[in-house]
């Protein structure tokens, strides 16, 4: 599992060399060990220092160092997306305080960081020098840092809140995995040569997703952006009524900033046409918008209101139309990437990618919302299976048809282009006299086949007349 030195370290070491020798590389199940317990250090190590902030800022009485360290243990399980069970009467009161299942997309973004150097160390050390064997390096650094996420939500609980011990291994495994095999992977070539080692039909169809998700990423970016942007005046009553602080500000800042991931996944819902819900028969939709009363979170003062939409038609219409040319566009890149002689077979490929844009689209709809604790307040945020749905009937048909229609396009000019390049090929073999002669001269090649050849016409003098 290990690899040759290269050659310019070979030549580096020789006899005469004051550099020591190269030892046996150290196994993948160490070199794994140690990057997991590093990865989860330093962002345990960086999440406590956060909550011993805020502590200092704003001391509660009953909270001493003890309990701000198991608060960072449970932020830093809410970063791998781990639910709360919450016991309004002790721990023996699990189903009376509801669940916490909100949890932001944005602070996933720190273990997976450290998880994706994790996976490059583990690469890099454990001299991996071909392509599958980062899965096992990968495999390597997901198992123990699963086992620590498991630790920590067991020695975590309390009698207040207690995390998912299951969510907490699963979740810890598949991060691991993910991120440091993207790690490990990106260590050894880059991306480009990376999608180019797929088949070519397979690439068609991850470029086609990947365009549509881009698209549809990018746009809920926007929405989410302009719908803040139109609503400051909620936001600062909002943030004038909580008066955090200083330090709380800051804080609440960044809990506001690890929230906008699902903010914008929120707004890809809402272009979908089925939108979102913030509690129990509330809707929020281009149509119109259905809510009761909100916490007090400034970035909450974005949400649209009204039983009608709040946009002009024109405007709703435009949102509609996004997923449409989300499929436009992955489909494009599907037909682009590998076209197919058979033309039938074009629109299928199109379809495939949209569905796999929709997948993607309802996995993020599934982890961006979640129960807020009990009441009305179980049901927050869109659903999983709806946006899968709709996505993958309005992105698959549009990617479906532009690809079919691209597709056809490129295969009626494949003859003409074919006769293009005979004609031309024809062109060139005249020489370039008979070219420039208006008068072309076309020979007969079984001209000399007409008879028995006879005697040889006589040169010379004598042959004159």
């Amino acid at each position: 599992m290990t690899a040759s030195a290269p050659p310019s370290a070979r030549a580096g070491r020789g006899a005469g060399s004051p550099g020591p020798a190269s030892g046996p590389a150290r196994p993948l199940v160490i070199t794994g060990a140690i990057a997991a317990c590093a990865a989860a250090g330093s962002g345990l190590v960086l999440i406590t220092l956060l909550v011993l902030a805020g502590w200092i800022a704003a001391p509660h009485a009953g909270l001493g160092l003890p309990g701000v360290l198991r608060t960072a243990a449970d932020l830093w399980l809410v970063g791998h997306h781990v639910g709360f069970t919450l016991h309004a009467g002790g721990l023996g009161a699990a189903k009376a305080g509801g669940r916490i299942g909100l949890l932001p997309l944005g602070l996933v973004l720190l273990p997976g960081a450290l998880l994706w150097l994790a996976g490059r160390w583990v690469v890099r050390k454990g001299e991996v020098s071909r392509l599958p064997e980062v899965g096992y390096a990968a495999l390597a650094l997901a198992v123990p840092y699963a086992l620590l996420a498991g630790a920590l939500a067991y020695l975590g609980q309390s009698s207040l809140a207690t995390p998912s011990l299951i969510q907490a291994v699963l979740s810890g495994f598949l991060l691991a995995l993910v991120a440091g095999g993207l790690g490990g992977a990106r260590a050894l070539a880059p991306w480009w040569n990376l999608v180019h080692l797929l088949p070519a039909r397979s690439r068609s169809v991850f470029l086609g997703s990947l365009g549509a998700l881009t698209v549809l990423t990018g746009t809920g970016a926007i929405l989410a952006g302009a719908s803040l942007a139109t609503h400051l005046s909620g936001f600062r009553a909002a943030d004038v009524a909580l008066a955090p602080g200083f330090v709380g500000g800051v804080l609440l800042l960044l809990i506001q900033i690890a929230y906008l991931p699902n903010a914008i996944v929120w707004s890809i819902c809402y272009t979908l046409g089925p939108g979102f819900a913030f509690g129990t028969h509330t809707v929020v939709a281009p149509t119109g918008s259905a809510l009761g009363s909100l916490p007090l979170l400034p970035m909450l003062a974005g949400l649209p209101t009204g039983a009608h939409s709040a946009v002009p038609a024109w405007a709703s219409a435009a949102m509609l139309s996004v997923p449409y040319l989300a499929g436009a566009f992955g489909g494009l890149l599907t037909a682009r990437a590998a076209p197919t002689p058979a033309v039938e077979l074009a629109p299928l490929w199109g379809f495939g990618s949209g569905i796999a844009a929709a997948a993607a689209t309802g996995l993020l709809a599934a982890f961006a919302g979640g129960p807020l604790g009990s009441g009305r307040l179980t049901a927050v945020g869109p659903s999983g299976w709806q946006t899968a749905v709709v996505a993958g009937l309005e992105v698959g048909v549009a990617a479906a048809v532009t690809a079919g229609l691209v597709n056809w396009l490129r295969m009626r000019r494949v003859p003409r282009r074919a006769t293009a390049a005979a004609g031309r090929a024809d062109q060139a073999a005249w020489p370039a006299a008979s070219r420039d002669d208006p008068h072309r001269i076309y020979l007969d090649p079984w001209a000399d086949d007409g008879g028995p050849p006879g005697p040889p016409a006589p040169r010379g003098p004598a042959a004159l007349p």
